[in-house]
């Protein structure tokens, strides 16, 4: 079995993270350079950025925001957020970022997808889907989760995936923030239909929630924000854990 990758997640506004339920009522949690800076010593995997307002707001993600968590880390970092043109993705990885993701612009423009992964690689390209439960099915939301794509969440990831994609980092609106575990159904639905890792991300609340997103889920990673920046759980505590239930990590 592959190594199994823990992912801090530090949604931002304004220069802030920011954290809340279900995509609403955000509340800070802290300064992203040292929330990285902690994170780093504590053996995280990898950081992803995600500047939250971005895409509503038409503008780039913020450089110096990129730019300081970079100096902070020594493992990859994934920005995310208003990244709609290949001038978009230049830039954050101009100002440090090792992957980018898109979401809202990857729909509207599914060839930036293959665009980016000629330029940079497909290993440096992740395709992030935000899902919401719609029956029997799972529906894709665009726009920080405030517009209904009209796209099936499984359907969308084979087609990331043939057009370059390296990953899924695949968001659970129904599961973000409430601490419940994450939707492995859901995870495992994305996971078979695709060959490339997948990111599970929302509702990572206690250490057992990984084993089963990993387990049940199949997930190749796991995702998680405020249980780490709220010092709730520790890095380092939840890979011993992992480990114990016979889940591969990197210690």
């Amino acid at each position: 079995m592959l190594t199994k990758r823990i992912i801090a997640c530090m949604d931002v506004r304004d220069g802030q993270v920011v954290k809340g339920v279900q995509f609403q009522d955000l509340r800070h949690a802290g300064d992203p350079a040292a929330l990285a800076k902690r994170y780093n010593v504590e053996g995280i995997d990898e950081v992803v950025v995600l500047d939250v307002t971005a895409t509503i707001e038409t503008r780039q993600a913020l450089a110096h925001t990129i730019s300081a968590v970079a100096h902070e880390i020594f493992l990859p970092l994934t920005v995310g957020g208003g990244i709609r043109t290949e001038d978009d993705a230049a830039a954050a990885v101009d100002a440090g970022a090792d992957k980018v993701s898109l979401n809202t612009a990857a729909l509207r423009n599914p060839d930036l997808i293959a665009t980016l992964a000629r330029r940079y690689g497909s290993q440096a390209v992740i395709v992030a889907i935000d899902a919401k439960r719609q029956g029997d099915r799972f529906g894709v939301f665009v726009r920080s989760g405030t517009a209904d794509a009209a796209r099936d969440a499984v359907e969308w990831a084979r087609e990331a995936e043939n057009r370059g994609a390296g990953e899924i980092l695949l968001t659970s609106m129904d599961r973000d923030g409430t601490r419940a575990g994450f939707d492995c159904e859901l995870t495992a639905a994305v996971s078979d239909a695709v060959n490339i890792p997948v990111i599970a991300s929302g509702g990572a609340g206690e250490l057992a929630h990984f084993t089963d997103v990993f387990t049940r889920g199949h997930a190749d990673a796991a995702l998680a924000a405020s249980i780490f920046h709220f010092a709730d759980t520790g890095v380092s505590d939840l890979k011993r854990y992992l480990q114990t239930e016979g889940i591969p990590v990197r210690l």
